[in-house]
């Protein structure tokens, strides 16, 4: 069994915090999305494939800020051509600067879906600007959807503080089951603007699931049977499953896809891509509109992690690491004999614990993410993980040594 960490600053700037800020980190940062105790609250700097937290601990850093670090942290060729910008021309105007013609005629090259494009900051923006224009286009209210969306009024889970008007017409249906997402439509077919799906199933403290062979076509079809705009939610497998996004992995296009994270390696981006004649309803008819969306230091930076992708054939990279790392892990579940699973392998590696009756798993999942954390790897309990090109494949070796130990305290618990 590993050492307990110490996290004495880290608990004392979360001390701090509460009186600052309310529950003192947003959302899914905060302790009890971890194993609270075990889990540095402060992070103090990162590195290539690494982080390091206020008190000095050092984690090969598996979830990659939630999936924005593709290549790694601090990468000079990337923060060298946002700081020539900012040294060169500056960023924040009244108007665009040119490059954001650039960076859409990169994405129209890319992705198959990205007839044209607009750019804006987060995941939650962009998903919410898809059903804005879907809405738009179709002149129709209600949303199919599966999957996390962020967390704007339409979508978010959990409802407080917002009038059930708001999201009374978004309809939820199960990943892979699209027996379910025929029963919506045929109910609801008539005033169905959207279908909005991630394409890599993903769901919260749930095994990753991949499409079964067919489904991805089957959605498409009910969409265009209906007239229903279809929307890939690619801001987790954009820029990762390969460069056109898991809509050209799989080989199925959708109307409006949008894109985030591991788009610009960290920098702030979004973007909604899809068909000219879907897209233009912007033109005249949606109102988008932000300070920030213009600024161009994320574009540049989109630009040039794309150009970097390319270049090094990156993804390709990132596939053998992940294969040779999530093979290793599998057969150490295995020999383990513990009631865990991988999925997400190669690319977004998550190990869950199965549901048992008398709720034995929690305890069970809480001492492998304790084993895990205090051996220097960061993962988390409820979310898959990531594979970053700076990820060596020693950092990886020790990943699954670590994985391998933790599992043998959580079998003397069984």
């Amino acid at each position: 069994m590993a050492e307990k960490l110490n996290l004495e600053k880290s608990n004392k700037y979360y001390e701090e915090a509460l009186e600052l800020i309310p529950g003192a980190i947003l959302g899914i940062r905060r302790p009890y999305n971890f194993v609270v105790g075990e889990y540095p609250i402060f992070f103090d700097s990162a590195e290539g494939g690494k982080v390091k937290d206020v008190d000095g601990n050092e984690y090969l850093d598996m979830l990659c800020a939630y999936g924005p670090i593709i290549i790694g942290h601090k990468e000079k060729e990337i923060d060298d051509a946002v700081i020539h910008k900012i040294q060169t021309d500056g960023f924040c105007m009244s108007l665009t600067q040119p490059v954001q013609n650039e960076l859409a005629k990169k994405m129209r090259e890319l992705i198959p879906s990205a007839e044209m494009s607009l750019f804006l900051k987060t995941g939650s923006d962009a998903t919410t600007t898809a059903i804005r224009i879907a809405r738009s286009y179709t002149d129709r209210i209600k949303i199919a959807r599966c999957g996390y969306h962020g967390w704007h009024d339409w979508c978010v889970e959990v409802k407080e503080g917002i009038p059930a008007k708001l999201w009374e017409d978004v309809h939820s249906f199960p990943y892979n089951d699209i027996e379910a997402l025929e029963k919506l439509m045929k109910e609801h077919g008539k005033d169905m603007a959207a279908i909005i799906i991630t394409p890599i199933g993903h769901p919260l403290a749930k095994p990753v699931e991949e499409p079964k062979p067919g489904y991805l076509e089957a959605v498409k079809e009910l969409a265009e049977k209906y007239g229903t705009v279809l929307i890939f939610d690619e801001i987790r497998t954009g820029f990762r499953y390969s460069l056109g996004g898991a809509q050209a992995y799989y080989g199925v296009t959708p109307h409006l896809s949008v894109f985030g994270k591991a788009m610009a390696n960290g920098y702030p981006i979004s973007a909604v891509v899809g068909k000219k004649e879907i897209m233009n309803v912007v033109s005249d008819k949606v109102f988008i509109s932000s300070t920030f969306f213009a600024n161009s230091l994320e574009q540049v930076a989109a630009l040039k992690t794309i150009e970097i992708l390319e270049r090094d054939c990156i993804l390709d990279e990132l596939r053998v690491k992940g294969t040779r790392f999530c093979e290793k892990v599998e057969q150490i579940i295995v020999e383990s004999g513990v009631n865990c699973s991988l999925s997400g392998a190669p690319l977004m590696p998550f190990i869950s614990f199965k549901k048992d009756e008398e709720g034995l798993y929690k305890k069970l999942r809480n001492e492998f993410y304790t084993q895990v954390i205090r051996r220097g790897v960061f993962l988390q309990p409820y979310h898959h993980g990531y594979i970053a090109y700076r990820h060596t494949d020693e950092d990886l070796d020790n990943a699954a040594t670590a994985i391998k130990e933790a599992l043998e305290d959580v079998q003397k618990m069984m």
